[in-house]
């Protein structure tokens, strides 16, 4: 399996780079739905920090530092939820930024075809 990171990265240049087109009219669905989930996964990681409270798992060494790690893991960097969220969120921005670009590409291609037919293209 790929980077989900590399992969929505890549697909953004190429909508940006002019390299893809998609038609506004069928994207309206797609960019709605990456809307909606780039919200949702926005107003988790705000509530992320609530989850970095240490568990009560008794007053013993191994119940501290389960409940120790538990707090790092949930709030923490590198393999922590929050980490998880924030590259989720940036994947759903980028492709977001993509949906936006290959649309803008679109209207463009669609006017210059309609510029090449109706003699009005500058060569």
């Amino acid at each position: 399996m790929g980077n989900s990171n590399a992969d929505a990265a890549a697909f953004r240049a190429a909508a940006v780079n002019g390299q893809l087109g998609v038609d506004p009219d069928a994207a309206q669905a797609v960019l709605k739905k990456i809307r909606t989930g780039k919200d949702s996964v926005e107003n988790l990681l705000r509530n992320a920090g609530s989850l970095a409270e240490p568990p009560k798992l008794g007053a013993n060494p191994v119940g501290d530092a389960i409940a120790t790690k538990f707090a790092e893991r949930a709030d923490g960097g590198g393999d922590s939820y929050a980490q998880a969220l924030q590259n989720l969120y940036t994947q759903y921005e980028q492709a977001e930024q993509a949906i936006v670009a290959a649309m803008n590409h679109y209207h463009r291609m669609e006017q210059d075809a309609s510029d090449a037919l109706s003699g009005n293209r500058e060569v």
